[in-house]
């Protein structure tokens, strides 16, 4: 039976994080409608955030900027990750109707399980061996267009993984892990022999082999020849509005973590109302923590208005997580 798809392989030679997300950008949003596309990407000496994420609160931005590295801010939800030469970074690109999480991860797990790791998807969205993480996964779709990567620890320096990222008491309690370092893995300390080419070649192999179906096309992509096709999405990633964002004093601060993430959750008032909201969060569905921004904006301060807004939201997010933040929220008693 022939497929109706065509497998593309798209890997970039440049190690700035800045033009990679561009570049991921750019081939989400002109994906055609019958193709797969697994990109292939390494940034250099790199802390990358989840879309909503605090960067005070998750990267010890002063430090990674004084030793040359970059702060970086994605699309998707989820959590900081520290990215440098020894991690290689995965990005499967296609139409809703060939989306499907479950055969993605089966395309990394089949690689790996070909350099003689066996290896497992954990939780809401690791890769673990020997319950120890080597891969992170997130996920962006909007619209008909959908994306999943991840990254995938080889060699990576465990040092400056440990030095760049703050993980909160919180989170590190929720999974019952002393540290940063003791949770994650490289695959090269299971198979010494692995090299990011041998990773990038297995899985071209797997990519083949879960989808039965041989790559149609393979490009390489060079910042100094093609920055000026995506100079406007570039100058998006690289500035301090899109890393950092705007963080004036707020009034009103609250932080739980919750089992699908944390949320910390920023306010000012004028005349009782809210008319400042910033929402950070690592929870998975960006989505979700824009829709409370936009729902707690303009209305009065009260447990009763902020859980009215707040129910509105049940009709497009799972009932049980709506209900977990109105329950916060009332036990704060405006």
């Amino acid at each position: 039976m022939q497929n109706n798809f065509k497998l593309k392989i798209i890997k970039s030679l440049s190690y700035d994080p800045w033009y990679n997300l561009a570049l991921e950008e750019k081939l989400f949003y002109e994906v055609s409608d019958n193709e797969i596309l697994l990109y292939l990407w390494q940034n250099k000496n790199t802390v990358v955030i989840g879309r909503n994420q605090n960067p005070w609160r998750e990267c010890r931005y002063n430090e990674l900027e004084k030793d040359g590295g970059k702060l970086a801010r994605r699309l998707s939800g989820g959590g900081a990750v520290y990215h440098d030469l020894g991690n290689l970074n995965f990005t499967f690109i296609m139409k809703k109707n060939f989306f499907s999480i479950d055969r993605q991860l089966q395309v990394i797990i089949n690689a790996v399980n070909k350099l003689g790791i066996k290896s497992e998807f954990s939780g809401r969205n690791d890769i673990v061996t020997d319950e120890k993480k080597f891969s992170g996964n997130a996920f962006y779709y909007d619209g008909d267009r959908c994306y999943h990567h991840g990254t995938l620890l080889v060699s990576a320096d465990m040092t400056k993984l440990a030095k760049y990222l703050k993980v909160s008491k919180e989170k590190i309690q929720s999974k019952g892990i002393k540290s940063v370092k003791s949770r994650v893995i490289n695959l090269k300390d299971i198979n010494p022999m692995l090299t990011i080419e041998k990773l990038s070649d297995a899985l071209e192999e797997s990519f083949t082999e879960i989808y039965d179906c041989n790559i149609s096309e393979r490009i390489e992509k060079n910042a100094d020849t093609d920055i000026n096709e995506i100079n406007n999405i570039y100058e998006k990633y690289s500035s301090w509005e899109w890393r950092y964002g705007q963080t004036p004093k707020f009034q009103i601060e609250f932080y739980k973590r919750f089992h699908f993430g944390d949320i910390e959750l920023l306010l000012n008032l004028k005349n009782s109302y809210v008319n400042e909201v910033v929402v950070y969060s690592d929870a998975m569905d960006s989505s979700l923590v824009l829709d409370i921004k936009k729902s707690l904006h303009g209305i009065k301060f009260t447990n009763e208005d902020i859980i009215n807004k707040l129910e509105t939201l049940k009709e497009k997010y799972d009932n049980d997580i709506i209900m977990e933040i109105q329950k916060w929220i009332m036990e704060k008693k405006l």
